[in-house]
């Protein structure tokens, strides 16, 4: 299925081909992502609890779970010293990541979806170190290290349900009239 995502407020359905009798294609048809603007994104992003940063390891991306808050526009998470992102953004000023976070359901597959990429540098304030620590706990809470995420490119989309539509009428008898389905 190719589904084209953007950050504005348009609604793309899935299109593709499948099997017309799955239950696959049938709850994808009443679905369609919806793109939304930059700031409900970082709300939206701000309301979860923990999400999921990607890095480069190796030249290979790599993604880890950690906890988050927004503040300020810009995405703060806290991971171990000792992990790879750390050293990774300790090692490069300039380090591009992505995070990612979502609250999708899982038997209506409805929900939403926000990804931010930007710069990642350590946050070395001592006042704002101990408020982060304060209001994030690392997953492992060993030494861990406060990272900012300074969004440069914020997408999300919605996936949301769409009212049931009949085909129109000559639609309908062009499938009846195929010879698609097996008549005895």
């Amino acid at each position: 299925m190719v589904i084209e995502v953007t950050s504005s407020n348009h609604v793309f359905a899935g299109h593709g081909i499948c099997d017309a009798s799955s239950d696959a294609a049938d709850a994808a048809a009443d679905r369609a992502l919806v793109g939304i603007q930059r700031d409900e994104a970082l709300s939206l992003l701000a309301s979860a609890s923990y999400g999921r940063v990607v890095f480069t390891r190796d030249a290979l991306p790599a993604i880890r779970p950690v906890n988050h808050l927004v503040d300020g526009g810009v995405v703060v998470v806290r991971t171990q010293l000792v992990s790879r992102v750390t050293d990774k953004v300790r090692s490069d000023p300039d380090v591009v990541v992505a995070y990612e976070a979502d609250d999708i359901d899982p038997a209506s597959q409805m929900g939403w979806s926000v990804v931010v990429t930007g710069i990642a540098r350590p946050i070395t304030d001592p006042e704002r170190i101990a408020r982060y620590e304060k209001l994030l706990r690392a997953w492992p809470d060993r030494d861990v290290e406060v990272i900012g995420i300074e969004p440069t490119i914020v997408t999300g989309v919605r996936l949301v349900g769409v009212p049931d539509q009949e085909p129109a009428a000559g639609r309908r008898s062009s499938i009846e009239g195929s010879n698609l389905s097996a008549r005895s």
